[in-house]
């Protein structure tokens, strides 16, 4: 472990079983990540990006290999590791407002202190107007707004996001993106951003990590040095994402994903089913 990174996934493997199914989700993953570094994991669906994700945030553990965060060894999900989903995942029953304190009130964070936090992050996240409004009235793109508010306030160290602005349209996708951007620049939290979009990753990552189908591996770590905001038809990040899809293309015909005949349904299902448990 470096002596800047604070997040270390060492030697790891995850196997998953179901009935006569195996899948191996991932076999010897390493990765290390910086104390305010944004990283970026891409590759194709079935590589383990989300399982990689769960053993992170603590909802799965590891057949082999250990993950730490912070100095310790990950064991359950804790506040110093806050997660987004595609989804938005707000109440519908709370306000914007309400939303957004949600964690605080779950800390016991006293009533004064959490409504001082609340309006900051209303201003910072541009919900001002917004605040007493709920998710049903609310855009897509504002929806992940109040999420990642909401995943900020309790003041994560890491922030885990599996692909939150998937299921938005491009012009909303590449808001999001900017918001987030601006949003961690005056935050700097560590932040591990999962991704199928080549484009995204190299628009928001300090390091792209890119995977290969399953069996789940790290191929390569490319460190991404262009200043914020980057022109992404500009040359360096031109060159850059054709290289990360050379690397994809290589990755693709290295080998066949290990899996048995009908695993890839039963497997999707059973690992969605305990990410929203």
């Amino acid at each position: 472990m470096t002596a800047q990174a604070s997040v270390r996934i060492e030697h790891v493997s995850k196997t998953y079983r179901t009935g006569r199914d195996t899948v191996v989700a991932l076999q010897d993953v390493s990765l290390e990540i910086g104390e305010h570094e944004f990283v970026c994991i891409v590759g194709p669906s079935g590589c383990g990006k989300t399982t990689l994700l769960s053993l992170l945030a603590g909802f799965e553990r590891p057949d082999a290999g250990t993950v730490e965060a912070f100095g310790r060894r990950v064991e359950a999900p804790g506040p110093d590791r806050t997660m987004m989903f595609q989804d938005y995942a707000l109440f519908p029953w709370l306000t914007v407002r309400s939303n957004i304190g949600y964690g605080l009130r779950r800390l016991r964070v006293p009533r004064a202190r959490r409504e001082a936090i609340v309006e900051r992050y209303v201003d910072l996240i541009g919900l001002r107007g917004f605040e007493h409004k709920y998710p049903r009235q609310l855009s897509g793109g504002m929806c992940q707004r109040v999420a990642l508010a909401r995943a900020m306030a309790v003041d994560p160290r890491m922030l885990l996001m599996d692909e939150p602005f998937a299921a938005l349209d491009s012009f909303a996708r590449e808001k999001m993106q900017d918001e987030l951007v601006r949003v961690w620049s005056t935050e700097r939290k560590a932040v591990l951003f999962i991704t199928h979009s080549i484009d995204e990753a190299v628009k928001l990552a300090d390091v792209v990590a890119v995977m290969r189908a399953r069996p789940g591996r790290i191929l390569e770590t490319l460190r991404v040095d262009t200043p914020r905001p980057r022109v992404m038809d500009a040359p360096e990040q031109v060159a850059t994402i054709r290289r990360i899809r050379d690397i994809l293309h290589r990755g693709a015909v290295a080998g066949a994903p290990a899996t048995q005949p009908g695993a890839d349904s039963t497997f999707d299902s059973t690992l969605q089913s305990r990410r929203r448990a």
